[in-house]
């Protein structure tokens, strides 16, 4: 009998341990309300919204149901129109920050709070049905391999001083942009800058316009510590919670803030618009608080606070975005060491977002306001960078770079992100960029030359002889220098007249018959960016009227007549370029005092 009741007692409490970890699991797991499907909406119908106000609870308040506009946002994506009332709602309108807002009617989620029109007398908006964002996302969940086409680069785009965008940015969040007519826009994310002075982003006003970002100063969040992942809780962002996306962490922070639609499980649903159509993403995601709302003529918006980080958003798509709790997001890790013209040290440490326009564009934001922030903006200085970003399983990139104008600061926060912002726009498969360290060292005034004059001790030379050049350069004041440098004749120099330049970088670079590459490979990519010509370097070149070839990124001199006709033949065309000049001899000139600028050529004649 005994034993009977005790195999009763033991069944009944590995039942109960069974229901209550089923409960437990549940509990620890949101599932989102049943979906409210668009087909049952009518003119009328009354439900609730939530967002946050202030703090980090949500607050309900109303939405009436005008109507439903058919495949506006696209093709069998559909906007449900409302208008909002309630205390709250009537206050502050639809404002920027209330994208993902879930919407309920009868306890059934219809969808997220995500257009709103601009200028507008009374609180409507534009709600993406629920069903759309989960479909949307879902479609994208796993991306195949895709056919990876080398791109091409010209010198000029790989030279440039100043980073600019190479492609269109897309305007997903220019809600506050007035346009030919009014229409229903994304509502604007407010990204809050923190640790970024106003003078800097005033500078790069045009390319985060472009963007639609909405740029509000803020304090730093918890998040703006760099630290691991906040184990998420059955209360972790709910709908209708304040959820942050950040683009940048650490001693410089831009974050965007949103609401949550729904979470199912560790799926975070929230926006119900793109943030910036990035597709596949890998973004860190935070809970954070509201500060308080500011009612705007124009666009109000939330002053949102990052707090915890607990996951990260991982696709970005028309209808919203989608997140992972407890999944680390893969960030860029940046390091800055700064000594200013005053000899004060400072270390900048922060992670960016890995994005082809992101990435460049916190990267030129970062060192430029470093350089701002501590150096006067008016007049000449000098800046000397050395650093690398480094590429797993490749050479690093070369930021070996000095820098000397009243445009320093400027060109100096495009050092990295030209080179950067290349290389992620390529898209090698496979390719993973570790890190960037900079050290940065500035002085007052300009260090700038010309090359004045230059002479050789003698005209005539046999191929292998050694000559003397001399390069008189000339300062901003006036004061003439001369260095002397040995020149080798190459050795399989031909009789006849060549030239001999002496020139900057840029100059012989705009010289060289190389003006497109397509490397093939992060390798390839590496090499050729490391072997442009420096700026802020002489150069001499030896070149021969004689006809060369150059082939993909390489440059063939001295080609025997049958194979340059083969290659020149009218049965071929394109994959090569003909050129009218061969280089003989081309040699990088050690770092001087100064800076030096123009070039000055003269003639040898080549005798046997």
């Amino acid at each position: 009998m005994l034993n009977a009741i005790s195999r009763l007692v033991i069944v009944t409490l590995i039942a109960s341990s069974a229901v209550f970890a089923q409960t437990t699991s549940t509990a620890n797991s949101p599932r989102t309300a049943p979906n409210f499907p668009v087909s049952e909406l009518r003119e009328g119908m009354r439900g609730t919204a939530k967002t946050v106000f202030k703090g980090n609870k949500s607050e309900e308040f109303g939405v009436e149901i005008l109507g439903v506009l058919p495949n506006w946002i696209g093709p069998k994506q559909d906007l449900i129109i409302g208008k909002l009332f309630g205390e709250n709602a009537e206050r502050t309108f639809v404002f920027a920050g209330m994208s993902g807002s879930p919407v309920y009617i009868d306890g059934k989620l219809v969808g997220a709070i995500s257009y709103s029109f601009p200028f507008a007398k009374e609180p409507i908006c534009g709600i993406t049905p629920f069903e759309q964002m989960t479909a949307d996302v879902e479609r994208f969940t796993s991306n195949g391999p895709a056919n990876f086409v080398p791109p091409i680069f010209t010198a000029a785009e790989l030279t440039s001083p100043i980073w600019r965008p190479s492609a269109a940015i897309p305007q997903t969040l220019s809600a506050s942009r007035g346009g030919a007519f009014d229409t229903f826009r994304p509502i604007a994310t407010p990204v809050s800058f923190a640790g970024i002075s106003q003078t800097v982003l005033d500078l790069y006003a045009p390319q985060l316009t472009a963007a639609g970002i909405v740029p509000v100063s803020a304090p730093t969040g918890k998040s703006s510590r760099l630290g691991g992942l906040k184990a998420a809780t059955p209360t972790t962002l709910l709908g209708g919670d304040s959820v942050v996306v950040h683009l940048a962490r650490g001693d410089i922070q831009l974050s965007a803030a949103g609401t949550v639609t729904a979470r199912d499980g560790d799926n975070i649903y929230a926006f119900g618009h793109p943030f910036f159509s990035l597709g596949s993403s890998d973004l860190p995601m935070s809970e954070s608080h509201v500060v308080t709302v500011v009612p705007n003529a124009n666009n109000s918006f939330k002053l949102a606070v990052p707090d915890d980080m607990v996951g990260s958003m991982t696709q970005d798509r028309a209808t919203g975005i989608l997140g992972q709790l407890g999944t680390a997001p893969k960030m860029l890790p940046v390091r800055i060491n700064f000594t200013s013209s005053r000899g004060k040290r400072e270390e900048l440490i922060f992670e960016s977002a890995i994005d082809e326009f992101l990435t460049p564009l916190i990267m030129s934001v970062g060192v430029t306001n470093i350089l701002s922030s501590n150096e006067r903006s008016i007049g000449n200085t000098t800046i000397e960078m050395k650093g690398e970003i480094r590429i797993k399983g490749e050479k690093p990139i070369d930021l070996t770079r000095r820098i000397s104008s009243g445009q320093a600061i400027l060109f100096a926060g495009g050092a990295p992100a030209v080179p950067l912002g290349a290389l992620l726009r390529a898209n090698y498969p496979g390719v993973e960029v570790e890190g960037i360290n900079l050290n940065i060292k500035v002085s007052e005034g300009a260090r700038l030359a010309s090359v004045d004059k230059i002479w050789i001790d003698r005209q005539q030379v046999r191929p292998g002889d050694n000559i003397n050049l001399s390069i008189a350069e000339k300062a901003a004041g006036g004061k003439i220098s001369v260095r002397t440098v040995p020149v080798t004749i190459p050795r399989d120099a031909a009789p006849g007249n060549v030239t001999l330049t002496v020139g900057d970088g840029s100059l012989v670079q705009a010289l060289a018959a190389t003006t497109q590459f397509s490397p093939k490979t992060p390798e390839a990519f590496v090499e050729t960016f490391n072997g442009l010509k420096k700026p802020d370097r002489l150069y001499v070149l030896i070149t021969s009227a004689k006809p060369g070839l150059v082939i993909g990124s390489s440059e063939l001199a001295n080609l025997p007549p049958s194979v340059a006709a083969t290659f020149g033949s009218d049965r071929a065309a394109g994959a090569t370029k003909a050129t009218s000049n061969t280089i003989l001899l081309e040699m990088e000139l050690p770092q001087g005092e100064n800076i030096v600028g123009g070039s000055q050529t003269l003639t040898l004649e080549i005798i046997r």
